[in-house]
């Protein structure tokens, strides 16, 4: 549901539609993937940031923290920013779309933080936060193609 029908929206008022504004606007695949990445990349700070300022509490605390306050932004941002949904689909059913590839994220994350902690216990915050920005890529690729191909609105069949 959070993907829109794959109509090409048209450009704004003295926006030419080969303008790089004109471009991410758009409703096809390689536009709607920028602003993912984009979404991506800043809430992935947030992470960070949240995950730094925790990191006394333990890497786990912090890091299921983190996860849960930048995914409910992310979440948000896909729906009103990536996809264009903000209208059509509610703050709950984003939420509960993405939260399953969510919880999967979470899982491989922290575990990659605890064989880590195993292996290099004395691993740097910046060790740390780079292996759950590259699990989280990982793992941003498949919320990408669910949100985007498994969750679009289906079309009506007629008989």
């Amino acid at each position: 549901m959070t993907c829109p029908s794959l109509l090409v929206r048209r450009p704004a008022a003295g926006e030419t539609a080969g303008s790089v504004a004109g471009r991410l606007r758009g409703e096809d695949t390689l536009a709607q993937f920028t602003r993912f990445v984009l979404v991506g990349g800043s809430t992935t700070l947030v992470y960070a940031a949240l995950f730094v300022a925790l990191e006394g509490f333990g890497y786990l605390p912090a890091h299921v923290v983190a996860t849960a306050t930048s995914t409910v932004l992310a979440n948000e941002m896909h729906r009103r920013l990536t996809f264009h949904a903000g209208e059509r689909v509610t703050w709950l059913t984003a939420q509960l779309e993405a939260g399953g590839v969510t919880v999967v994220g979470l899982l491989l994350s922290s575990t990659a933080l605890g064989v880590l902690d195993s292996l290099a216990p004395d691993a740097s915050v910046v060790t740390q936060v780079a292996l759950v920005v590259t699990v989280t890529g990982l793992v941003g690729l498949m919320r990408f193609i669910a949100l985007r191909w498994l969750f679009r609105p289906r079309t009506a069949t007629t008989a």
